[in-house]
């Protein structure tokens, strides 16, 4: 593993990762909390370009729990067919609809414990709809922000779970609330799994990976 970055460190890769994306977004297709979690749920094990090309057209016919939980399981596979898993993932968001219709007023909870008392939602996806939808300071540790996390010492751990708590400590306050939408994008775009952009990063003098690609800088 590399040496970890130093606190003034992770607080100039944050400032060059705002600088180069100011405003980042996430790339799910989303138009309220509701379909933000539908979104997220099917995002599993799944690219978001697959999602969004299925769920631009169910998001027209089911942008609320009761329209989701009215087109049923057949209903909705006919919608998400394509997308890994879609047996599950149908099973999973039919049933956390009707949950969120009875338990919930049809509303998405804002607190962590209620969210992951649904059907089919992890820690996660909990935190992406706490970050989105709620605008709460916490990261949704996925494979591009382990990768990242882990290979430039901004913050170590052999689980999600470790490294999501790594970086809740590691990270500066005022970079936390976009924190999880610039590393996604710098690991999808950038520092990406086989073969990192390192000669063009804007992070790359901050970042202590051992291995950096070659190239003009």
């Amino acid at each position: 593993m590399p040496p970890l970055m130093t606190p003034q460190e992770i607080d100039l890769f944050f400032e060059k990762l705002s600088a180069h994306s100011p405003n980042p977004q996430g790339e799910l297709y989303s138009i309220n909390p509701f379909t933000l979690l539908v979104a997220v749920v099917l995002s599993a094990q799944a690219t978001d370009k697959g999602v969004n090309k299925a769920t631009a057209e169910l998001f027209k016919v089911a942008p609320t729990p009761e329209k989701m939980a009215a087109l049923g399981e057949d209903g909705l596979k006919a919608y998400i067919k394509t997308i890994g898993l879609f047996n599950a993932k149908a099973r999973n968001i039919i049933a956390l609809s009707q949950r969120l219709i009875a338990d919930f007023k049809s509303q998405i909870p804002s607190k962590r414990e209620d969210l992951e008392s649904l059907p089919g939602v992890g820690r996660k996806t909990a935190n992406v709809v706490l970050n989105a939808a709620f605008h709460e300071p916490v990261i949704a540790v996925d494979t591009h922000i382990f990768r990242v996390s882990n290979r430039t010492g901004l913050a170590l751990g052999k689980t999600p779970l470790e490294v999501e708590k790594n970086l809740m400590k590691r990270v500066p306050a005022r970079w936390l609330i976009k924190a999880h939408h610039w590393l996604v994008l710098h690991g999808r775009y950038i520092c990406k799994a086989r073969k990192p952009l390192c000669p063009t990063c804007p992070v790359r003098h901050e970042c202590h990976y051992p291995y950096k690609t070659q190239g003009d800088t």
